[in-house]
């Protein structure tokens, strides 16, 4: 037993006050806000339309439950995060919030979340919500995270399902479209985030987290960034030709593609002296755009759905008529 879950046996309380703050925390607010605006768009851009209240009812409890995902995550990973500079902070290695209640508030939101997006929404989207907190908080956590460097690929499932469930909630059924924005997320992750482990290699090394930095290098994870954005691309362009694709979305992503390729391309051949010199500026870079490839992306979706680009495809239809 790791020290964090000893001191869950014994019932150890938080050594501060927890403030409203703490609590926002410990459900990963911008894990949460990816979340709710990827599921967002996959409910948008479903062909059937629901009640605004309906719709915002469901993407509040999607909310709910990437948070309760969240907060089972900082429960499980006390003992690492306060060995990481990054994560030190968190509101349980801190000192804020007791293990026991972070444990508590994960599954009373979980639990709550999954049964009133069944109400809500229908059932299917909630038992997708049900897996993917199952997924996030005990496959790729308890699992994953500390067995194997193939941690964040197999794991990045857990953050490609909500466009999905927010197509379901409309839909009530998965179609190719939700699948595909499901795999743009899926070959996204590993080179965001592998891009993140090149410059944050001491934390994960420090807690003997075995990410692809730690267990084979940064020169063979400078390769596998590369490989995965290339594999990425014929996915990101593939969806733009399905029913929420289109011109627009299709000239946003050329253009995202060919500055995420270029990047990848550049971490690819820096050498470690050269990325040390510059405090690994190339890298954080491309971390930074890559938030801004998928946030791109998924606008573009949703600007093939607004009546102006709708008019701007029949156009082309009738001009290649």
């Amino acid at each position: 037993m790791s020290d964090i879950r000893a001191e869950i046996a014994g019932g150890e309380t938080g050594t501060g006050e927890a403030g409203f703050g703490d609590y926002v925390q410990l459900l990963k607010p911008r894990v949460m806000s990816l979340v709710v605006f990827t599921a967002l768009v996959g409910l948008l851009v479903a062909p059937v339309r629901l009640h605004p209240m309906e719709a915002l009812a469901a993407i509040i409890f999607i909310a709910l439950g990437g948070g309760a995902a969240g907060a089972l995550n900082m429960w499980w990973d006390a003992d690492i995060d306060r060995l990481m500079k990054r994560t030190a902070k968190r509101p349980i290695p801190a000192g804020s919030i007791a293990p026991g209640e972070a444990l508590g508030l994960g599954l009373a939101l979980s639990g709550l979340s999954v049964l009133m997006l069944g109400l809500a929404a229908n059932w299917l989207a909630a038992g997708l919500l049900a897996f993917t907190i199952f997924f996030y908080a005990v496959v790729y956590t308890m699992w994953l995270k500390r067995l194997t460097p193939q941690n964040i690929v197999i794991g990045g499932a857990a953050g490609a399902f909500p466009p999905m469930i927010g197509w379901v909630v409309a839909t009530g059924s998965v179609s190719l479209e939700a699948v595909l924005m499901f795999a743009l997320i899926f070959m996204w992750t590993p080179p965001h985030f592998w891009a993140l482990a090149l410059f944050m290699n001491s934390d994960y090394s420090k807690a003997k987290v075995p990410m692809l930095t730690v267990t084979h290098g940064r020169r063979v994870t400078r390769a596998h960034i590369i490989v995965y954005t290339l594999a990425l691309v014929p996915v990101a362009l593939g969806v733009g030709l399905t029913s929420i694709g289109g011109p627009v979305y299709l000239a946003l992503a050329l253009v995202l593609n060919a500055v995420f390729v270029l990047g990848a391309w550049r971490i690819w051949r820096r050498t470690e002296e050269a990325a040390e010199a510059d405090g690994y500026r190339v890298e954080k870079r491309f971390f930074t755009f890559s938030l801004a490839y998928l946030f791109g992306h998924f606008a573009g979706f949703l600007i093939e759905a607004t009546p102006w680009a709708g008019a701007l495809r029949a156009q082309f239809a009738f001009w290649g008529a």
